[in-house]
């Protein structure tokens, strides 16, 4: 077993150190869910890694305990939300490090208007002013179960269990703001795509104007050609007429 004081390592990192897109993404997730730094991304992601590890193997193996193995992993994912009723084994596979992201307990604090960034969301985890059911969790990784999800609440003895404390307003405004700009740009969106259309067509008219303005020039140059070629002609045969007179 090994010292039980040492501390071992939750996550395993990337196997190559530089590959930009990974890097990129890396930062835009970490934006995006308030993570501290990159090692909390890279224990989601070995979790996520260890349940695709699990699924891959039981869907090879056969036998009682296969299957005993197999209704734990899908009823644990589908307690957190993570896979439906109905999935299998096989649907284990097409779990994202997003939707696992999304079960984190500062995730959810903050997707329900609790505080107005994720980043305040887990400043009120660490200083315990946070809920879930009876208990109090001051560890912002805590993956919430779908169940647990409607009792998440301010502590009591914290000043932000008043709905009307200035922060908790300030979230709530946040929010409706969100969603008034959100309203707003896809009333925009018509609009433009309808003077994108209109210009579009009236392109197409003027394309066509001109081309057929160029096929008429073209009619009349090939007919003022024959035309003049006719009188050669008729010039010529004169010519010769008066020649043989």
């Amino acid at each position: 077993m090994g010292d039980p004081k040492k501390t071992r390592k939750l996550y395993r990192g990337p196997s190559h150190p530089w590959q930009k897109e990974r890097l990129e993404s890396e930062i835009l997730l970490l934006k995006e869910y308030g993570l501290k730094n990159k090692k909390e991304l890279w224990k989601v992601d070995s979790l996520l890694k260890n349940y695709m590890r699990q699924a891959k193997r039981l869907i090879a193996l056969g036998g009682e305990q296969a299957e005993k193995e197999r209704r734990h992993l899908l009823a644990k994912l589908q307690s957190l939300g993570l896979l439906e009723s109905e999935s299998g084994v096989a649907d284990v596979l097409g779990i994202s490090l997003k939707s696992l992201l999304e079960r984190r307990l500062q995730t959810i604090l903050h997707r329900k208007h609790l505080a107005r960034s994720v980043i305040q969301a887990r400043q009120f985890i660490v200083h315990e002013h946070v809920l879930v059911g009876e208990k109090k969790l001051t560890v912002p990784s805590y993956l919430v179960s779908v169940s647990e999800e409607a009792s998440i609440s301010m502590a009591p003895g914290s000043s932000l269990a008043n709905p009307e404390h200035p922060e908790r307003a300030a979230a709530k405004v946040a929010s409706s703001k969100k969603e008034e700009v959100v309203v707003e740009d896809k009333g925009k969106e018509n609009p433009k795509k309808d003077t994108n259309s209109e210009k579009a067509e009236s392109k197409k008219d003027t394309k066509k104007e001109k081309a057929e303005a160029k096929k008429d020039t073209k009619k009349e140059k090939a007919e003022a050609k024959k035309d003049a070629k006719e009188e050669k002609a008729e010039v010529k045969e004169e010519t010769k007429e008066e020649k043989s007179e």
